[in-house]
């Protein structure tokens, strides 16, 4: 191999190449997927890479390809490309796929998933689980299969897609998604949800009990409350039937107003509603112009972990009225967990900038989204671990900010990598330091430089 030395805007992005590289990441893909289509330049898993590589360097559109990648020798090769196909190839690709392909990437991504995620590594001895499981509308085209109208937050008539997420907020880790037409409701598509995850992680009976289940209203079914109940997962999830939750809150013998939000009150409800399992329920009511919205909250988690949960500090003996806001403050936090995510994603990988004709295609799309998650977050962790600021990096962060620090890479004759970042990004220092306590290789050389 030739000595060849290259600039890139993503120096920094190389490194994770290399990483990626090192784990043979897609070798795992290539085991799984099998895209019918006749290889005339790239293969159909190359294009495949060049999209998920294209994600990492914050394009938020195939077409971007064109400009952001296949002009990036360094990057191509970092993450072991020695050309970059064309947009509109990629393009076609992803539409030669079909729902066989869509399982086999979930199969590749449960593989890689077990092998190098915090949470499959999980103690539930030792700790309880967190998942916060939620779906967001991805608004698209009107003649895209599966494009409907249905529920799409701050858009009004809108078209689109929805996407039911489970988050590991433990660890910001995608585990499950799934894409559903526009009508779908989180209520249909709970359980499966919560199983996909179960299966994925091999959730045994005793990890179940250990595992907290965090979901809003739309999932929240006396149907599917049962079914988790019975399953033995403990959860904490906001009643769907708004009929139910007036004359739950009617039974309230005392409420308490919320110093936190304004006109919100929260009380006991006195006569439960009976579930197949024991449970705690706290009603929720807020003003609204000339009258009061009425909720209802369900947990069979125990205050020591709900104390946990919402950050306060542990105390063997609480009150009904501190009980019953320890309920409501460690539900108010899914919003740090699926919805933060959500954003996230929307905003750092363009998550909904990517809208296909094609179902399978959109899944395909969404797939390769959540392993560019998972990837970044492994990566911040590590990184995190040498310069503890960077655990508080999300997902737009890491890609504007920790990727998009220029360089020079030079691969050498003998094939050792030779990576310079510029010395004068305020993150260069911490980002080379932690990448060192990654990537250390006597293979690899890592500087900081005037480039």
């Amino acid at each position: 191999m030739s000595d060849s030395t290259h600039f890139t805007s993503y120096a920094s992005l190389t490194l994770l190449g290399l990483q990626v590289q090192r784990w043979k990441m897609w070798e795992t893909i290539g085991q799984h997927v099998h895209i019918k289509q006749k290889k005339r330049t790239h293969t159909p898993l190359e294009k495949l890479q060049d999209c998920f590589v294209n994600m990492l360097a914050g394009g938020h559109g195939l077409v971007e390809i064109n400009t952001r990648l296949r002009t990036d020798i360094a990057l191509q090769r970092a993450f072991g490309r020695t050309t970059c196909a064309e947009q509109s190839t990629i393009s076609d690709t992803f539409n030669a796929c079909t729902l066989e392909n869509v399982l086999e990437l979930r199969a590749a991504l449960r593989v890689l998933l077990r092998q190098h995620s915090q949470t499959a590594q999980h103690d539930y001895t030792q700790h309880w689980q967190l998942f916060d499981i939620d779906m967001t509308g991805l608004c698209a085209g009107r003649l895209g299969e599966g494009v409907t109208k249905g529920f799409f937050s701050h858009r009004q008539n809108a078209r689109g897609r929805q996407l039911g997420r489970v988050i590991a907020s433990l660890y910001d880790e995608v585990i499950i998604e799934r894409l559903y037409p526009g009508k779908r409701q989180l209520e249909k598509s709970l359980l499966e949800l919560v199983d996909a995850t179960a299966a994925t992680l091999e959730l045994g009976e005793n990890q179940r009990k250990n595992t907290v289940l965090r979901i809003d209203g739309g999932g929240g079914s006396e149907a599917n409350l049962n079914a988790l109940l019975q399953r033995q997962y403990l959860i904490l999830i906001k009643l769907h039937n708004w009929q139910r939750a007036h004359k739950l809150a009617e039974t309230v013998k005392e409420w308490w107003p919320d110093r936190r939000v304004p006109e919100r009150e929260v009380g006991w409800v006195g006569g439960p509603h009976a579930y197949v399992c024991a449970t705690q329920q706290i009603a929720i009511r807020k003003r609204k112009k000339d009258k009061w919205a009425y909720a209802v909250i369900v947990s069979t988690v125990s205050t020591a972990i709900l104390q946990e949960v919402s950050g306060r500090p542990a105390s063997p003996v609480l009150s009904e009225r501190d009980w019953a806001f320890l309920i409501l403050s460690a539900y108010d936090l899914r919003g740090g967990g699926a919805e933060t995510q959500n954003k996230n994603d929307k905003q750092g990988l363009g998550l909904a900038k990517r809208n296909k004709h094609k179902f399978a295609a959109q899944e395909m799309l969404i797939l390769l989204g959540q392993l560019a998650h998972d990837l970044v977050i492994w990566n911040r962790n590590a990184l995190a671990e040498v310069t503890p600021s960077f655990a508080k990096y999300g997902i737009q962060r890491m890609i504007r900010d920790v990727y998009g620090i220029a360089g020079e890479i030079r691969f050498d004759a003998d094939g050792k990598v030779h990576i310079t970042l510029r010395e004068n990004h305020r993150l260069a220092k911490s980002v080379l330091a932690g990448f060192k306590n990654w990537l250390a290789d006597d293979d690899l050389s890592l500087n900081l430089g005037k480039i």
